[in-house]
């Protein structure tokens, strides 16, 4: 899928190898950039030559037209087999989501399938329209959450749905929608009931969910969908997902992903002047 790639495309492929730059896990040497190489399978990996990243860079152009061969490498470079030695059991995730980055202008993504890496077209990101007519998200934290260091735990609690859901990790992309949902439910409550019988932090995600609807704060759909998530949500006790039985799967994620993004913008058509929200009389024209 990657054959004849943009000369940029496969300088930042290096620059990701190579280790440079902030929130990458691994700086690799030299040496360890030929290994690389050979551990994708090319065949007569050149003698390494200072400076790393041109090297490399120039070794992507050499091949890029081999098919599978620039592949091979961002499917390496995504392998949790490539960082099993270092204990780095999070590397494979932050470098995959920073492939993802990369080569979503190319209209892919790295997913991974049965613990190994593979490419293919992109699936929708979060805040994109959709084809199938999913939710598309067009809130942000900040329309929806006051204190800006909750709306960032927020957006970390996002984030990391995506990553989970990217690795194919259904369950914990399911626990974690689940608290981003109970997180700005919460905040909805505090900041928006002037007088709340006990203080919305000792309240469950069930009444959260209720008092949302009661209020008109998120329309049936997300109050409903909303319980489906919470029952799910309780998979972080391994017992809840015995008595399951059937394993989440991507198609869970699927059906939960649209349930957040709906229940966040009607939270931001509905939000009071003061969270600086968009207005609208009929939440659902922001699905």
């Amino acid at each position: 899928m990657l054959e004849g790639a943009d000369d940029n495309i496969l300088s930042e492929i290096a620059r990701i190898a190579c280790g440079d730059g902030d929130g990458l896990p691994v700086r690799r040497t030299g040496n360890e950039l030929a290994k690389l190489l050979q551990q994708a399978g090319w065949p007569n990996v050149p003698r390494f030559q200072e400076p790393r990243r041109a090297w490399l860079t120039n070794q992507l152009r050499t091949r890029r037209d081999h098919p599978g061969a620039v592949e091979a490498v961002v499917k390496r470079l995504a392998d949790r087999r490539e960082y099993v030695h270092l204990h780095l059991p999070l590397a494979s995730a932050e470098v995959t989501e920073e492939l993802n980055r990369l080569l979503a202008v190319e209209g892919l993504e790295v997913a991974h399938h049965l613990g190994r890496p593979t490419i293919r077209p992109a699936t929708q990101v979060r805040g994109e329209a959709a084809d199938d007519g999913d939710v598309a998200l067009h809130a942000t934290m900040a329309d929806l959450v006051c204190d800006p260091d909750l709306a960032a735990i927020l957006q970390g609690r996002l984030e990391e749905a995506r990553i989970c859901e990217r690795n194919g990790a259904w369950v914990s992309a399911i626990i974690m929608l689940g608290s981003l949902l109970e997180g700005v439910l919460l905040d909805a409550a505090a900041v928006r009931l002037p007088h709340p019988q006990k203080a919305p932090k000792d309240w469950k995600l069930y009444t959260l969910i209720e008092t949302a609807h009661a209020q008109k704060w998120i329309q049936r759909d997300a109050q409903r969908f909303g319980h489906l998530l919470r029952e799910y949500r309780n998979l972080v006790h391994p017992n809840v997902q015995r008595e399951l039985g059937d394993p989440p799967d991507r198609f869970t994620v699927d059906m939960f992903r649209p349930v957040v993004n709906a229940t966040l913008n009607d939270l931001a058509a509905t939000a009071p002047p003061s969270q600086h929200a968009p207005t609208a009389a009929d939440p659902a024209s922001h699905r």
